[in-house]
């Protein structure tokens, strides 16, 4: 890894047309020691690696695995201009967890009242271990789960009061259209809703309600922090039958699903 990650720091450095003196300053080291990373002599630490990548904007798996220099420049620089826009989990999208006595996954579950902190918390290693926990043995244990409480009337038969569990996605590019998806957003926080892919098209993902009184709206992807792909829910209400007016509030979605999608083709 020490010499593939030299010359493409090299590479980066001469591109920014800095100095080794530049970068050591920025990622506080000493020029010696960023000079032996550049000739592969040593290795930088983990934190001096985050600090390089953000640095030159290119995620951490393509500094240590991928040679740069055979990388087309107009897409090197497409990589850069991308790269506070994190949609595959490149930049080593750190999931804070907590695991049992046996190194296992727990499924933390948010209650309501950390709901508003979670923005802000969920990141934080200190404010997800004190979360309650509990397993699930039908689950994969090589995935991860989070459990989040729902609020309003906007995704039956979800209804407020219900327990969400969700599988974390990493890599958003992936999501199907239609998946159901707990949503962590900077402004609106935690959202429960039907997510459709529209990051090729647009950089977003637009998002719908099984409830047609709910329009659907499109969330930046740079609004976006996490994003929990729906496994089950708990609810202390049984669903109500399935029925017509069921069937119809399926179409209605879809209806005006197809309506946002032409509302902004018109904008375009």
């Amino acid at each position: 890894m020490s010499e593939l990650l030299g010359n493409n720091l090299k590479l980066l450095r001469k591109r920014r047309k800095r100095s080794q003196e530049d970068v050591a300053t920025v990622i506080g080291v000493k020029r010696t020691s960023y000079t032996c990373y550049e000739i592969g002599s040593s290795e930088p630490t983990l934190d001096n690696l985050i600090q390089l990548s953000n640095y030159f904007r290119i995620g951490i798996d393509r500094l240590v695995r991928e040679n740069l220099s055979k990388i087309h420049e107009s897409k090197l620089g497409e990589l850069e201009r991308s790269f506070e826009f994190d949609i595959k989990g490149e930049r080593l999208r750190v999931l804070a967890t907590t695991v049992n006595q046996h190194n296992e996954e727990n499924i933390e579950l948010v209650p309501s009242k950390a709901r508003a902190g979670y923005t802000s918390g969920y990141s934080d290693p200190d404010f997800i271990s004190k979360l309650p926990v509990f397993n699930l043995p039908f689950l994969d244990k090589n995935k991860k789960y989070r459990t989040f409480p729902i609020k309003g009337d906007s995704m039956p038969p979800v209804n407020e009061g219900a327990w969400v569990t969700g599988e974390f996605i990493l890599d958003w590019t992936t999501i199907k259209l239609g998946t159901p998806c707990i949503i962590i957003t900077k402004d609106d926080g935690i959202v429960f809703k039907l997510v459709f892919n529209k990051i090729e098209e647009s950089g977003a993902l637009l998002l719908c309600s099984t409830n047609p009184l709910y329009e659907p709206y499109a969330v930046p992807v740079e609004e976006i922090l996490e994003v929990w792909q729906f496994v089950h829910y708990i609810s202390p209400e049984l669903p109500e039958p399935s029925t017509n007016i069921e069937q119809l509030t399926r179409a209605v979605t879809r209806l005006q699903l197809e309506l946002r999608d032409m509302r902004i083709d018109l904008i375009k």
